[in-house]
C-alpha cells in the first residue's frame, strides 16, 4: 500500500459533524469513560463506549451502570449496544437515548466466544435475515443516528461484508465501521484492506476502516488503499491515548506530530490513574488501573519488572506514589487535564 495524503472531507453522522476522521473503537474493558475523555482531549474525533448488553435484566448491574455513564463527555455521545433479539435491541436503544446517548452503535463485530455463544456480536453476520431485523428495529426505535460495527464475515470461506453493508445502508444506518478480519480470524493474520475497499465501493454511507492501524503513516496507507471516509483505532490506542489525535493531525496536514515527551506521558498516566480511582472507587479502580499501566509501560523499555511491582500494590495511594517515583520529577496535572 502506498499512502497519498490529502485533506480529509468532513464526516457527518446524522446531524453531527465530526471534528476529524479518526474514531476510537469501542473495546470492552478499555474504552470506559475516563479513557474516552482522555482520548477526546488528545484529539479523537469520535469515541464509542464499551458495549452494553441489551438484556434488560443486566440494566442495573454495576458493569452496565459504569458502561452507561457519559458525564461531561465530548459530544456526540456514542453508546454501543449488543444483543441478538430485535425487540430487546430496540428497547435498549430507546433506554440509552433516554439517558443521554446521541448516537447508538450496534455491535456486530465482537469475536469473543462469550458474546458469540449468545448469537450476538460477529456471530450475527452468519444470519443476514436477523441482521436486517435488528437494524430495522433499532433504527425505527430512536430518533438519533444509528451506526454499525462489523467484520468482513463469519469466516474466510463466508465473507459477506458487502452484503451486510448493503443491508445496513438500506436499513438507514448512518455510518459503518469495518474491522478487516472475519469472526473466525479473531485478531490473527493481517487485516483485509481489499475487502474494506470493496465495501466502501458498494455503499454510499461513511465507512471507518479498522484493523492493525498503529501509526499515522499506517492510517494514511489504509485511507489511500480503501478509500474509507475515516479510520477507527482499537488496540493500538491502549496506553497511547494521544494516538488518535496524532493520526488526525497527520491525515489533515501531512505533518507528523511527535508523541508526548516522557514526562508528559507519565503526567498523563498519573492523571488517568487518578480518574480511574474516582470513577470506579478504590477497590475496582486499583484493579483496573493495573492493565492500563501495563499498556503505558509496554511502550517503554525495560518495564516488565516495573509492571510486576505495580501489580502488587493494593491501594490508590500506593499506586499514585509509585507513578510519582517512576517519573523522577514532579508530575504536572495540568498537562493532561
Amino acid at each position: 500500500m502506498e499512502a497519498t495524503l490529502k485533506r480529509r472531507s468532513m464526516i457527518d453522522i446524522g446531524p453531527y459533524r465530526l471534528p476529524n476522521s479518526v474514531a476510537l473503537a469501542p473495546m470492552a474493558g478499555v474504552t470506559d469513560l475516563p479513557f474516552r475523555r482522555l482520548c477526546s482531549r488528545f484529539g479523537a474525533g469520535l469515541v464509542v463506549s464499551e458495549m452494553i448488553s441489551s438484556n434488560p435484566r443486566l440494566r442495573h448491574s454495576p458493569k452496565t451502570q459504569w458502561r452507561s455513564q457519559h458525564d461531561h463527555e465530548i459530544a456526540p455521545r456514542s453508546i454501543q449496544i449488543a444483543g441478538s433479539e430485535p425487540l430487546q435491541m430496540a428497547a435498549a436503544a430507546r433506554h440509552n437515548v433516554e439517558h443521554g446517548a446521541q448516537i447508538i452503535d450496534i455491535n456486530m463485530g465482537c469475536p469473543a466466544k462469550k458474546v458469540c455463544r449468545k448469537a450476538a456480536g460477529s456471530a450475527l453476520l452468519a444470519d443476514e435475515a436477523r441482521v436486517k431485523s435488528i437494524l430495522l428495529a433499532v433504527v425505527d426505535a430512536v430518533d438519533v443516528p444509528v451506526t454499525l460495527k462489523i467484520r468482513t464475515g463469519a469466516a474466510p470461506s463466508a465473507r459477506n461484508g458487502i452484503s451486510i453493508a448493503r443491508i445496513a445502508e438500506d436499513a438507514g444506518i448512518a455510518a459503518l465501521a469495518v474491522h478487516g478480519r472475519t469472526r473466525a480470524c479473531g485478531f490473527k493474520g493481517q487485516a483485509e484492506y481489499d475487502t474494506i475497499a470493496a465495501i466502501v465501493g458498494a455503499i454510499n454511507i461513511p465507512v471507518f476502516a479498522n484493523g492493525d492501524i498503529d501509526s499515522p503513516q499506517m492510517a494514511a496507507k489504509v485511507i489511500a488503499h480503501t478509500g474509507a471516509a475515516g479510520i477507527m483505532v482499537g488496540r493500538a490506542a491502549q496506553g497511547r491515548p494521544w494516538l488518535c489525535g496524532q493520526i488526525a493531525t497527520y491525515l489533515d496536514t501531512g505533518v507528523m506530530p511527535a508523541a508526548p515527551a516522557a514526562d508528559q506521558q507519565l503526567a498523563t498516566l498519573h492523571h488517568h490513574i487518578v480518574q480511574l480511582h474516582k470513577f470506579y472507587g478504590g477497590f475496582m479502580g486499583v484493579r483496573i488501573a493495573r492493565k492500563h499501566v501495563g499498556w503505558y509501560l509496554n511502550a517503554r523499555c525495560d518495564t516488565r519488572e516495573q509492571h510486576r511491582q505495580f501489580n502488587q500494590l493494593t491501594s490508590p495511594e500506593q499506586q499514585l506514589h509509585y507513578i510519582r517515583q517512576l517519573s523522577g520529577f514532579a508530575l504536572n496535572e495540568e498537562i493532561a487535564a
